[in-house]
């Protein structure tokens, strides 16, 4: 089954027929409450207003704490690489609408870079589900809220038999096909050719990130949407393209992420971390990392 929201296409597929309605279902579930938490383009999200109310006490749902665990699981494993407090700067660059359309405009005003106050300004109490943010602190979950929704639908239906889920890029793995292992497409880009490199995989996440594919003009400067919290400007990288394959979507997106602001060093903490990638540079030169497959090598 084939999918769109938030601007980005996803796809679904089960090792029974069988399963399909039920994984139907829980994606919608989701999906949904993901989008009525976590989508700071709707005024009226939990998000929106958790950002609006800096220095304040306030409750909050499931729904939102399991995206911000996730959020603090990604920052903690990327030494604060993959951060949730970069919307400042994404606002600063000028990513204050949908990206559709944020793209088509070429009067994009742009402020100053602001640097991410980290995971530090964050006060998430789980004994009684409340967040306070410090004053100046506000949230994108954007990337790990998207990595956790294909992670939680696909341990969902998992009990049920295998299954894959895919959500922009972003790929959670859990048991077989009908006929074995998952096969899984990588793309550089938003086209998808049917000849992208292969990799197989029974179980985790995949996940690709770029500096290519989600960019806009600000000024007379081509900018991307990877932040470096340490400046709070956009990725400047070494590296156009970082897939990442680790035990769960959540963890692939922030390597995947973190490698565009490593540079050099992104196989080195990819490989320190026990995952593997397939990292493009920006003259096309493939490096591989871990276990990641040769081209041509689909085994995993």
């Amino acid at each position: 089954m084939n999918f769109e929201i938030w601007g980005l296409t996803g796809s679904i597929a089960t090792e029974h027929d069988g399963q399909m309605r039920f994984a139907e279902e829980r994606l919608w579930h989701w999906l949904n409450a993901f989008d009525a938490s976590c989508n700071r383009f709707q005024s009226d999200s939990e998000i929106s207003r958790l950002n609006g109310n800096h220095g304040e006490r306030v409750a909050i749902s499931e729904t939102l704490e399991l995206a911000l665990d996730a959020a603090f699981r990604a920052g903690e494993a990327t030494g604060g690489m993959c951060d949730p407090t970069v919307l400042p700067a994404l606002l600063a660059l000028g990513y204050d609408r949908d990206y559709d359309e944020l793209a088509r405009r070429s009067d994009t005003v742009t402020r100053p870079p602001v640097p991410a106050p980290g995971l530090g300004a964050i006060e998430l109490d789980r004994e009684h589900h409340t967040v306070t943010l410090a004053p100046g602190c506000q949230l994108d979950l954007g990337a790990s809220a998207k990595a956790l929704v294909v992670d939680l639908v696909a341990d969902d239906v998992a009990p049920f038999g295998g299954v894959v889920v895919e959500l922009g890029g972003d790929v959670a793995v859990r048991g077989r096909g009908a006929s074995g292992p998952w096969v899984i497409g990588v793309s550089e880009s938003l086209v998808v050719t049917g000849h992208e490199p292969r990799i197989s995989i029974e179980h985790g996440g995949i996940a690709t990130s770029s500096t290519t594919t989600r960019t806009w003009r600000a000024g007379d400067t081509v900018v991307n949407h990877i932040i470096d919290p340490r400046t709070g400007s956009f990725a400047r990288s070494v590296y156009a393209t970082a897939s990442v394959s680790a035990a769960d979507c959540v963890l692939a997106n922030a390597f995947a992420t973190a490698a565009l602001l490593w540079d050099e060093d992104a196989g080195y903490f990819i490989a320190q971390a026990g995952w593997s990638a397939r990292l493009v540079r920006t003259d096309g030169t493939v490096e591989f990392v871990g276990g990641w497959p040769q081209e041509g090598d689909t085994s995993p």
